[in-house]
């Protein structure tokens, strides 16, 4: 069974292509839930109007579903809680000015 923490590293491969950064440390990522080999992630985008979520819906899938003892992964996409730059990690805050 993968850990959340393989998850996480495994997310860490989808990146925000407008702002260069990872969704893990962009605060993106609100859940990551597993259920023997089932994966399910839910995440934000940094607004509603992003036009991106099928494609982070696709790497969330091929990146996690990469992990050894993943058998199935799925997403997603809410709006509540609204992301807030306050949500990123210290380093996406420095490296985009916060």
């Amino acid at each position: 069974m993968p850990s959340v923490e393989e998850v996480e590293d495994a997310l860490s491969n989808v990146i925000d292509p407008e702002l260069g950064l990872d969704f893990v440390e962009l605060g993106l990522i609100y859940e990551v839930a597993i259920e023997g080999g089932h994966v399910h992630v839910t995440y934000t985008l940094t607004t509603p109007a992003c036009p991106i979520g099928p494609q982070v819906s696709a790497q969330i899938e091929e990146f996690v579903g990469e992990i050894d003892g993943v058998e199935e992964v799925t997403s997603s996409m809410v709006f509540q809680p609204p992301w807030t730059p306050d949500k990123m990690s210290e380093d996406a805050k420095f490296a985009l000015g916060y």
